[in-house]
């Protein structure tokens, strides 16, 4: 799904108002904020609005429009001094339905009233097209809403005084716990700063997809939960080991024997039929009492030149390869990967102490279908430029990606992924993930996508994304103490939480 900034979302939100009309927008707006409502706040608790003066707070009055007369329904309404005629018919649809239409209120005690018995309190104070930063009429409200508990406020479109396109927050914004953003997701709402503010992310088509697909300008996507399941290989009947995928793993030290056993066994529960892993001989024994299923051969750091042709003959029988978690610093090592890697020509994925042997070596990439996979620290070596702020993130990957040509992973709570045409921005992110050794999990699952078939940025994101379900479904399993192990048996319980209802109401975290 095409995510976009806020100035490409009002060219699609003008392309749509001229071809259907400013109102008929507003009503489709309506239909989907009612169904979040009905999701988030089933019975008959009453239902409260902010509403700003302008389209936003429009948005509001379509909602509450359609929701069950049965349902107390109140909206809390600025002067709007010109109001846009779809705010208009929305405000007069809404009164004939028997909203009740109030003055805003002035005082923080007043705002707190207004909420205190909400089942469900609405964000309709400022939109996508508006300045982040909320005015002074505005902050009761905005105190009020961040008084209640989040499950008990809903953003229209984006929360108040966060910024749709950056993601960067005001010191008032609004704390939401789900927000309906409409006609496309925001790329804004993605990222790590808005993540704190938009609690559950939910896009509502409102029949802008004509409209978005002409649109000029960057092009950034996020998966949908059917997009995702639609990417993933299905092994065919007829299979057998190898052709399920068989990824060579290329890690492991005597110091870092974990990092190797984490990213074979990612590898092999995302689906993999035949996972060889090749680590130092100092580091073999330990590995081997901890991967049963796995092949564990070995080669003498020792003896660069035999242990590069060791690689080179587990390659002839592997279909991509995983290079980097764990392996050992020294130069030896960076001349059998560097070596290794001039000679591949299966795709590949480099992590870890893998990215360190390559940061002076870039060049010997061109050409080859290869996935990086860089925490910030990692990318600020990589990219010579030290290190990347968040608000930075974006940019300085499109810089990389478009002077290396190599499709890069730019691990965070929203992980980037860029092939130098789309920015892939991940929405599964969780803080689980902040743990050691969950990024040689994700090498593995990247390894084994690639060897079934996948082209590099589709390994990537769709990695990334099975990677987010996985720490998501140990999160809930184990509120406390998610440790990296315990993400591989987590990859095949998670597809769960990619199931969703068909319908026009789609939510992405």
């Amino acid at each position: 799904m095409r995510a976009l900034t806020a100035e490409q979302m009002r060219a699609a939100d003008a392309r749509g108002m001229a071809a259907r009309g400013a109102s008929a927008l507003m009503a489709e707006a309506g239909d989907r904020l009612a169904e979040a409502i009905a999701q988030l706040a089933p019975g008959d608790g009453p239902l409260v609005a902010f509403a700003g003066p302008g389209d936003n707070g429009g948005d509001a009055f379509a909602a509450f429009a359609v929701t069950p007369r049965e349902r107390p329904r109140i909206v809390f309404a600025m002067e709007a001094r010109t109001p846009s005629a779809a705010r208009r018919d929305a405000e007069q649809r809404a009164r004939a339905a028997g909203v009740d239409v109030r003055v805003f209120p002035q005082s923080e005690a007043e705002a707190a009233a207004a909420v205190a018995d909400a089942a469900l309190a609405l964000d309709g104070l400022l939109g996508t097209g508006s300045r982040p930063e909320p005015g002074a009429a505005m902050l009761p409200a905005i105190a009020a809403l961040n008084g209640l508990p989040r499950e008990r406020v809903l953003a229209i479109d984006a929360p108040t005084g966060v910024d749709a396109t950056t993601g960067s927050a005001s010191a008032h914004a609004v704390r939401a716990g789900a927000t309906v953003t409409l006609g496309a997701p925001k790329l804004g709402l993605l990222l790590e700063g808005a993540r704190a503010f938009v609690g559950a992310l939910y896009v509502g088509d409102i029949g802008l997809a004509a409209e978005i697909a002409g649109l000029d300008g960057p092009r950034y996507d996020v998966l949908t939960p059917a997009e995702f399941l639609a990417l993933l290989p299905v092994r065919p009947e007829e299979a057998d080991k190898r052709s399920s995928g068989a990824p060579l793993v290329v890690a492991g030290s005597k110091q870092f024997p974990g990092a190797a056993v984490l990213c074979a066994r990612g590898a092999a529960r995302a689906g993999a039929g035949y996972v060889t892993l090749a680590t130092s001989e100092d580091a073999s024994a330990t590995i081997r009492t901890h991967l049963v299923e796995q092949v564990v051969v070995s080669y003498d750091e020792a003896d660069p030149k035999k242990a590069v042709e060791d690689l080179l003959n587990l390659r002839n029988h592997s279909s991509a390869v995983a290079i980097g978690p764990g392996l050992g610093l020294g130069d030896d090592t960076g001349w059998i990967v560097t070596e290794f890697i001039i000679r591949l020509e299966l795709p590949f994925v480099v992590d870890a102490s893998g990215l360190f042997h390559l940061s002076k070596r870039l060049g010997i990439l061109d050409g080859k279908r290869c996935v990086l996979t860089p925490h910030a620290g990692e990318f600020g070596r990589l990219s010579g430029l030290g290190t990347v702020k968040n608000s930075e993130r974006i940019e300085r990957l499109r810089a990389f990606t478009t002077r290396t040509g190599v499709t890069t992973l730019l691990k965070g709570l929203a992980t980037l992924i860029d092939d130098g045409t789309t920015m892939h921005v991940n929405p599964t992110g969780t803080n689980a993930l902040a743990t050691a050794g969950t990024g040689d999990v994700l090498t593995g699952i990247v390894a084994t996508l690639l060897a079934q078939g996948l082209a590099p940025v589709d390994a990537a994101r769709a990695g990334a994304y099975w990677h987010g379900l996985a720490g998501r479904y140990a999160h809930a399993h184990r509120s406390v103490g998610v440790m990296a192990g315990d993400l591989p048996d987590a990859l095949a319980p998670a597809l769960a939480l990619a199931a969703q209802p068909p319908g026009p109401l789609v939510r992405l975290f």
